[in-house]
């Protein structure tokens, strides 16, 4: 295993993560929500009275906040190495995962792990557990 030095950022990654949980301690403590992706995506496929607009609200802080961030840094080059049916497929089976495990990594991983959530402690490690699997098999079974 080799570390690529040069891009590895332990501080911006620790700021990024501080910054990730008191977001979703905030967002739970002033809303009473949980900050998952899934569910609040999912909200507006079936919106209910009075609850569109912070979900709205949301979704386009995170598409906003990088194109605020771009204003005052470079945003770094994002490169794919999968063909188009592959990410097709993956998203379908991304989509699929939350249904069965009624949530994404994010609200799982961040929000159910800190209030202790036996749920989500078996879901992330199972999230964990798949990713560890796929990657021996991609680079060390498939090659």
């Amino acid at each position: 295993m080799n570390i690529d030095w040069i891009h590895f950022t332990p501080w911006s990654s620790l700021a990024g993560g501080l910054l990730i949980g008191a977001a979703a301690a905030a967002f739970i403590l002033f809303n009473g929500r949980i900050a998952g992706i899934s569910g609040i995506l999912g909200g507006l496929l079936r919106p209910s009275g009075g609850d569109v607009g912070w979900r709205i609200a949301f979704l386009l802080g995170l598409v906003g906040a990088p194109l605020a961030y771009a204003l005052f840094a470079a945003l770094p080059t994002a490169t794919v190495a999968a063909g188009e049916l592959t990410l097709i497929v993956a998203g379908l089976l991304v989509g699929v995962g939350t249904r069965y495990g009624a949530g994404c990594t994010s609200g799982h991983g961040v929000c159910g792990l800190s209030r202790q959530s036996p749920r989500s402690l078996a879901a992330t490690a199972a999230f964990m557990l798949a990713g560890f699997a796929t990657v021996f098999v991609v680079r060390h079974l498939l090659g």
